[in-house]
């Protein structure tokens, strides 16, 4: 155990690694787990029971790192990193200044090394890990610094950590299939985007040319294009700059208030993503308050965390109400059961039982896996649902650009 330790903290070239694990009973697991190599993440695999089916290590680096300090933000990985770590360390009887220092040394992103660094020195001052964690919000959540403080106050840092890094884990893995998924139609939209507007610059001006010579009066649909093509090729400079106030203003209604409000009712009206959204805050909502309550966070103030946690609006509501009716006195599932709307009425269901057997928290594990497992599914068929869509588009808009320019043409031949 000793031995492990040491490799997993003191060498430079741990790597983390998705695999896939079985035991000899059958049960299966996959996840992320830092090693030196596989051999050493089978060996890791091993001492738990389990004996490793396949691996791939995660590729991706820290060549952003100049980047994210100049953003002042920590990946997620970083963090998962750090806490997965430190769990190590804290079991072995590492200090905690002792393990901040290490970990400061082993990471590139140096914003990250600054953070650490300060909460070496504010734990050197006398100050706990969470407080210290406090001083940065920004890098470290509500839920993060909930989950240390109350293992802190239990003594049971070394598990809350460790739960700290599974909760991480597989909110990363279920952004990353969910991104995954939504990478296909970004890049058609975007091509399709970019051919447009070569369309336009350059090969509209050629027709128009050619339009003019021949003296072609030009239909309605025609004259739009033109003029939209005239407008890029002219004043090509205020075209970028309203490009980039149009995107800017986008992203500042997506992020207000009443932006939210509205891209989460639309997100719960479209067909297929509606389910989506659906599972995915449900995934959410039981896997964060499952780690929460796990940790010895009181009910309260896990709901009030999960409803930072949670994006969509509409589900926000839903854990204030829930919030509301525990401090009545009231179960928790009662609030779930009557927004079935939102939260399927598993999710509803699966917490009365949970809170009449004193299981509330395995309960809501159990619900996490189910959802996340749905997500995952319903991501991979995404794309076989959206490619006729996108199809159906771009057709449109091939179709009406080609009748468009084909036009005046066939009116030239009718006309010889």
């Amino acid at each position: 155990m000793l031995v492990r330790v040491y490799v997993l903290i003191y060498t430079k070239n741990v790597s983390t690694f998705y695999y896939k694990a079985k035991k000899l009973s059958g049960e299966e697991r996959e996840g992320r787990q830092e090693a030196a190599d596989r051999f050493d993440l089978a060996g890791i695999l091993r001492s738990e029971g389990f004996f490793l089916l396949s691996s791939e290590e995660d590729k991706v680096k820290t060549k952003g790192a100049d980047l994210f300090y100049f953003l002042g933000r920590v990946p997620l990985q970083e963090k998962m990193v750090f806490a997965r770590n430190l769990a190590v360390m804290s079991s072995a009887g590492v200090s905690l200044v002792k393990s901040l220092d290490v970990l400061s040394r082993q990471t590139d992103n140096k914003f990250w090394r600054k953070t650490l660094e300060n909460m070496s020195l504010s734990i050197k001052k006398g100050r706990t890990l969470s407080q210290a964690m406090g001083d940065h919000p920004k890098v470290f959540s509500s839920l993060f610094r909930s989950m240390v403080k109350a293992g802190e106050t239990s003594g049971k840092l070394e598990e809350s950590l460790k739960l700290t890094a599974e909760h991480l884990e597989r909110d990363y893995d279920l952004r990353r299939k969910v991104r995954g998924a939504l990478i296909y139609p970004a890049i058609i939209i975007l091509a399709m985007a970019v051919i447009g507007v070569l369309m336009l610059v350059y090969v509209v001006p050629i027709l128009l040319a050619t339009f003019e010579e021949l003296g072609v009066k030009l239909p309605f649909t025609t004259k739009i294009i033109v003029v939209v093509s005239g407008f890029l090729v002219g004043h090509w400079l205020l075209s970028s700059v309203l490009s980039v106030v149009f995107v800017l203003a986008a992203v500042l209604t997506v992020g207000s208030v009443r932006g939210k409000r509205v891209l989460s009712a639309v997100s719960l009206r479209l067909p297929v993503i509606s389910e989506i959204v659906v599972k995915i805050n449900s995934a959410r909502t039981s896997r964060t308050l499952s780690s929460l309550i796990s940790s010895g966070v009181e009910i309260v103030e896990a709901l009030e965390i999960t409803e930072d946690v949670v994006q969509n609006v509409r589900f926000k509501k839903v854990l204030a109400s829930a919030r509301e009716e525990i401090q009545k006195g009231n179960p928790i599932s009662k609030v779930f059961i009557e927004n079935s709307n939102l939260f399927p009425l598993l999710v509803g269901e699966m917490m009365a039982v949970g809170e009449e057997t004193g299981k509330l928290s395995e309960m809501l594990s159990r619900l996490a896996s189910f959802y996340e497992d749905d997500v995952s599914e319903s991501t991979k068929s995404l794309s076989t649902v959206v490619e006729p869509v996108l199809m159906i588009i771009i057709g449109s808009i091939v179709g009406f650009f080609a009748i468009s320019m084909i036009q005046p043409i066939y009116s030239v031949v009718g006309g010889l």
